[in-house]
């Protein structure tokens, strides 16, 4: 598992288990997952829909954020690939239109509701940016879980660039230090399966998305491979 999914001291993610207990939620991750292995992504289901919420909860709560604010964040993180049932292509804007009538009929305020599906439809990084602190957060824990147990086929020859890489990261790590306003994203990356390059060959935008969202946060992104600084 690349970042650690534990709930921090004292969180309080009751909203993100009361959303993610709905029958409608757990079935269109459920699909969502089986129809993007089919298309040969990387895993989409419970386990990045999970590792994003808490990761960007974590992330604001770190930084001083107000607990409700945090807890929108992993509400937003869970939620942001269910749109994959309907198509990859503008999955964000799907997952978004998905989420708004699930969060209406639990009760949240409009305005709750606004920020977290600004959030969602905002994570990809083609178009979307960090409209708010529960984007930023989003931005990051999505774009930082990198990682080979999100790799589905079995035999290594059938690798593509994207399987390769995800599978050469042995640990990936998202460090936040409040004092010194940083976001890390520290990787373990084995080599013998993908080179260094081959990561910014195909993340870069990612990587670039990160940086943007940490800024969103008032913070400096920072990245180690191995170790080395590299950002």
């Amino acid at each position: 598992m690349s970042v650690a999914e534990r709930r921090p001291p004292g969180g309080e993610l009751r909203l993100l288990d009361q959303v993610a207990g709905t029958k409608v939620v757990q079935t269109y991750i459920a699909l969502a997952d089986q129809f993007t292995g089919q298309l040969g992504f990387t895993e989409h289901g419970f386990r990045h829909a999970n590792l994003v919420g808490h990761i960007a909860y974590n992330i604001l709560a770190r930084l001083g954020h107000e607990s409700r604010v945090a807890e929108l964040a992993a509400v937003a993180g869970y939620l942001h690939d269910i749109g994959n049932v309907v198509s990859r292509q503008n999955h964000p804007q799907s997952s978004a239109l998905i989420a708004m009538p699930v969060l209406t009929e639990l009760g949240l305020p409009v305005e709750d509701i606004g920020l977290i599906v600004g959030a969602i439809g905002n994570h990809e990084e083609e178009l979307g940016r960090p409209v708010s602190p529960v984007s930023a957060a989003v931005n990051i824990a999505d774009k930082s879980d990198v990682h080979r147990s999100r790799v589905r086929k079995d035999a290594r020859v059938e690798f593509d660039i994207h399987d390769r890489v995800n599978y050469a990261v042995r640990h990936s790590f998202v460090r936040v230090d409040a004092e010194q306003r940083t976001v890390t994203l520290e990787l373990d990356i084995d080599t013998t399966v993908s080179d260094i390059l081959e990561y910014f060959e195909i993340f870069l935008t990612r990587m670039m998305m990160c940086r943007r969202a940490a800024e969103g946060l008032d913070c400096k992104f920072r990245m180690t491979v191995n170790g080395s600084s590299l950002l």
